[in-house]
């Protein structure tokens, strides 16, 4: 005999006289239900999305090939990532390549991929070749600046200030703004 799941017997025992024993129980539904979106304008279906990446321009590639800074130049630029350039210093830290470091020879945004020097491999007629390496693999540890390059740094620094400063609302602050006394005043 087949079992039912537990949710579906549930609603038989709560329902009137003949239940449909294939109805979902609320609360289940309400759970499994995806946030609301809040921006009509962008897909979230999985077909648009693969579209939209795979035929992006190289404009958008840039961006989408940022790779995280290393802590201690994270700390100096209070910034996580950036678009990988030619000229950074970067290392590798997953796959066949972990651990190796090297300058980015190339920034291949048409295979989405980087080339870094070092990283290379023979062919069979004996020419080397680069091998690509995504950008998310990888860690700048020097950064190549020229003032656009500062520019671009600075502002994504002041920005997450600008989010650090913003938080919740203390009782005080609620307080002082309506330009009463705190209610830790008044007990």
């Amino acid at each position: 005999p087949k079992t039912l799941p537990s949710s579906y017997i549930l609603i038989a025992a709560r329902s009137q006289p003949f239940p449909s024993l294939f109805t979902r129980c609320a609360e289940k539904e309400s759970e499994a239900e995806p946030k609301m979106k809040y921006n009509p304008r962008v897909s979230s279906s999985r077909r648009k999305c693969r579209k939209a990446h795979f035929t992006a321009p190289s404009s958008v590639r840039r961006v989408l090939m940022s790779a995280p800074l290393s802590s201690d130049l994270r700390h100096k630029y209070n910034v996580r990532s950036v678009p990988v350039r030619k000229d950074d210093e970067v290392q590798v830290v997953r796959g066949t390549y972990k651990g190796r470091e090297g300058k980015v020879v190339q920034v291949y945004r048409r295979k989405w991929v980087i080339h870094v020097e070092r990283i290379t491999r023979e062919k069979v007629n004996g020419s080397t070749v680069n091998v690509g390496v995504n950008p998310s693999k990888v860690v700048i540890t020097k950064l190549k600046l020229d003032k656009d390059r500062k520019s671009l740094l600075d502002r994504k620094a002041k920005g997450r200030a600008a989010d650090k400063a913003k938080g919740k609302f203390t009782v005080d602050d609620v307080a002082a703004a309506a330009g009463s006394a705190s209610l830790q005043e008044i007990d």
